[in-house]
């Protein structure tokens, strides 16, 4: 199995500073959006490292500071 098979479909959780609302929602690929105090989760699934690379850049084009990314399983 390569290592881009290995990563196809895997469940991610994205943690940025400060708060994002629900609408931003569609610009993600449809991961779900969990709001606390200061942070906002993205959670769901992502087809690729392509796809993964692709959020990510939204969230600098946002200009949110990144704060974890964590891969809870493929």
């Amino acid at each position: 199995m390569s290592q881009e098979d290995a990563l196809e479909k895997s469940v991610y959780q994205i943690k940025v500073q400060g708060r994002l609302d629900e609408r931003w929602s569609g610009c993600f690929s449809g991961l779900a959006l969990t709001c606390q105090s200061d942070a906002t989760i993205l959670t769901g699934p992502v087809a690729d490292q392509s796809a993964l690379r692709g959020i990510l850049s939204k969230l600098w084009d946002l200009n949110l500071v990144l704060i974890s990314v964590i891969r809870l399983s493929a």
